[in-house]
């Protein structure tokens, strides 16, 4: 059980969402490893994973807060990163091997303004053939490690803000002239961002990619509100030193449509029962919110009466 302390593990911490700011070099999964020791649970997840090159804000659920995941993988996201043309690599950032050098030489502002503009708005990209994404029952990236081709169908994203904050003209290190850009971009969830570095040098004729990625915000978490992960692990050497948690109606509020529930409205949700809808043909999910501020259920309210997606305050349980 969650609730129980695990052998060499902290007591359980409770339920809730952390945001952590992940350090360079870690995959997420190093992270949720790390967490399942610090919080004392094995109960712990991610809401979308972060590439081991990058930082940033990654939203971890632990205990019951694992069950509000899956509404926000699909929060839109913004990250600060710097794209080099110049150059084009075979994982489309810095971790792979460079295939083409095409440099960037002469390179006018009102040609990468012109691309950076035919890149923003709702586009088709085509996901990086490293990606996570399964062909066939297998991971793409482990298919292009292997030497295989790999082709991905474009799917639709939405590039909301794509702002080039800074520009340097260098040479890398294989003498190649470059163009790094300092980007702030604003995206749909799904969007890879070393795609949109890939997109951009191709448009331009120069190649391109990433070498630096810095997610700052998912959903209504930010890096404001991150904990550093070193910092976490100094904490838990305290037994007597709470462990950060955003709780789960905080945690649900900031990133759901959020509903106030009446006592009865409540009771029926806890008991497995449908209540009208407040706004049918929503539909994204809502976050319901008992008459004491807890979070009783996510609901569905696409049709005229709401059903619940899942209910954390189930009726007669304690603690709900």
């Amino acid at each position: 059980m969650s609730g129980q302390p695990a052998r060499g593990r902290r007591p359980f911490a409770g339920d809730g969402l952390v945001v952590v700011d992940k350090p360079a070099g870690w995959t997420s999964h190093d992270v949720v490893g790390r967490c399942r020791r610090l919080y004392g649970t094995k109960k712990v997840g991610h809401a979308g994973t972060l590439d081991p090159m990058a930082t940033g804000v990654l939203v971890l659920g632990v205990g019951r807060a694992t069950r509000l995941l899956t509404f926000l993988v699909g929060c839109d996201k913004e990250y600060a990163a710097t794209i080099r043309l110049g150059q084009e690599t075979v994982t489309d950032d810095a971790e792979g091997e460079v295939t083409t050098r095409a440099g960037a030489a002469g390179l006018s502002r009102a040609a990468v303004d012109e691309a950076v503009a035919g890149l923003t708005g709702e586009i088709a990209q085509v996901p990086s053939a490293v990606s996570a994404i399964k062909v066939d029952g297998q991971r793409s990236y482990a298919r292009v490690r292997s030497g295989e081709q790999v082709e991905l169908a474009a799917r639709p994203v939405t590039i909301e803000t794509f702002e080039v904050l800074g520009r340097r003209e260098s040479s890398a290190q294989d003498g190649t002239p470059v163009v790094d850009l300092d980007v702030h971009v604003a995206v749909s969830s799904g969007t890879y961002v070393r795609a949109l570095a890939r997109d951009l040098g191709a448009a331009l004729g120069t190649g391109g990619h990433l070498t630096a990625l810095r997610r700052t915000r998912v959903g209504g978490y930010t890096l404001e509100g991150a904990v550093d992960l070193e910092a976490l692990s100094d904490r838990a050497e305290d037994p007597d030193a709470p462990m950060p948690l955003l709780p789960l109606a905080d945690a649900a509020a900031a990133s759901l449509v959020v509903r106030r529930l009446d006592e009865a409205e409540a009771r029926a949700l806890g008991y497995g029962q449908r209540v009208p809808s407040a706004e049918p043909g929503r539909t994204d999910p809502v976050a319901a919110l008992g008459p004491d501020g807890a979070l009783v259920a996510v609901l569905d309210e696409s049709r005229a009466q709401a059903r619940a997606h899942v209910v954390f305050a189930p009726a007669g349980a304690e603690g709900a």
